[in-house]
């Protein structure tokens, strides 16, 4: 029986995008399994300022999506931790993912992880389609 490989992006998806789906449908390319991580509020007002949506409602659109297998909330202690509870055997990140991504690889060997690490250079339309465009965080 072949093993079903799970891919896993985090991100924001504050205001889901065409470029939001498509970095979603390309990550989908590397496995059978698309599964997503939310950032929690806390993390999102840290990092960029308040949300437009909250984390419930960013949650249920991110779910809504047909390519979409399983969606999640991050952690709001330990940023890494959802990735050591779901074993990926994928991460993919997006072209200007840069939150929590530098240490990403020496974290996952640190936490008995063997989980390959992708970086999706395409982009679709990022000077249109770029949430900091879209909304101004404050």
């Amino acid at each position: 029986m072949k093993k079903l490989i799970r891919v896993l992006v985090f991100g924001t998806f504050d205001i889901v995008h065409p470029g939001h789906e498509f970095f979603l449908k390309e990550a989908k390319k590397y496995g059978d399994i698309l599964e997503v991580v939310v950032a929690r509020d806390s993390t999102v007002k840290a990092l960029k300022g308040n949300p437009v949506n909250d984390e419930k409602k960013r949650l249920v659109r991110i779910k809504s999506l047909s390519y979409v297998d399983k969606a999640y909330l991050g952690y709001k202690r330990d940023k890494y931790l959802i990735i050591e509870k779901l074993k990926p055997d994928v991460i993919c990140l997006g072209y200007d993912q840069n939150s929590y991504t530098r240490d990403l690889k020496a974290e996952l060997r640190r936490r008995g992880l063997k989980t390959k690490v992708i970086r999706i250079r395409k982009s679709f339309k990022p000077e249109k389609y770029k949430s900091s465009k879209l909304r101004n965080y404050k």
